[in-house]
């Protein structure tokens, strides 16, 4: 079913006044079942992704640090096992996973008198269990399994997904025998030499990209052989785009 402009807008103020859990995506699901999950599931990331970054820094400030972990500390100690963080990020609308973040990094820097290096704190965050405080391990690990659109479960997700995408399309360009060089390959190049040019050639298309640092990508660009079909010589597309582009080439072999 297409998606009208008009659809995604009534979708998208009916989130406003839900709160991010899965719950919520259920009721979602109940009161426009003509629509996909997978579609539902993308406008509630979109939406909610714009309304964190909008209020990101509100939640930042000292004073709200100090806040959030002063209701974090009396909540734990009236009942330990109470989902005390994964209930005061829905109270204060902010996504699950940052809030144990702010938290975690508050309770280190507690203990330390240091700030924690951001590598200490994404590695607890994937591994609760390095939280040397059970309670605060437990807390955090609720808001992990319970946070729709961020933390690091969501990228796992996010990363297991792209990496089936890939492996997909490598199977359909290895049955047309056309020739490419793997993201494997790529990011190995790369780091043998990160000013080396990345190239990758297959039946109406090819890429290549002077490397560095900042590239999020070796499929950052690509630019089309003049031969391909229906597309001028030296246009630019983006990964995605390059993948469509891989993919469709099937059709001219």
């Amino acid at each position: 079913m297409i998606l009208t402009k008009a659809q995604y807008e009534e979708i998208a103020q009916c989130l406003v006044s839900v709160p991010p859990t899965r719950q919520s995506l259920r009721k979602l699901k109940q009161r426009f079942p003509s629509q996909s999950q997978a579609t539902l599931l993308s406008i509630f990331s979109q939406e909610y992704q714009k309304h964190i970054k909008r209020t990101h820094a509100k939640h930042h400030t000292p004073e709200a640090i100090e806040s959030y972990y002063q209701r974090y500390l009396s909540g734990v100690g009236k009942n330990g096992a109470a989902p005390v963080l994964l209930e005061l990020a829905n109270e204060v609308d902010y996504a699950p996973s940052l809030m144990a973040r702010i938290i975690l990094e508050r309770f280190l820097q507690g203990h330390e008198q240091t700030p924690p290096s951001k590598s200490v704190i994404n590695s607890m965050l994937r591994d609760p269990s390095q939280i040397p405080d059970g309670v605060l391990a437990n807390q955090v690990y609720q808001c992990i399994v319970n946070d729709c659109c961020y933390g690091p479960l969501v990228d796992c997700i996010k990363h297991a997904i792209g990496y089936e995408h890939e492996v997909l399309l490598r199977d359909l360009l290895l049955k047309k025998n056309l020739s490419f060089l793997g993201s494997d390959q790529a990011w190995s190049s790369i780091g043998m030499d990160l000013s080396r040019n990345w190239t990758a050639t297959g039946k109406g298309a090819s890429c290549s990209k002077p490397l560095s640092q900042q590239t999020l990508s070796p499929y950052a660009t690509a630019q089309l052989d003049p031969e391909g079909p229906g597309r001028e010589a030296g246009s630019n597309v983006t990964f995605l785009q390059y993948k469509l582009l891989a993919t469709s080439a099937l059709n001219f072999s």
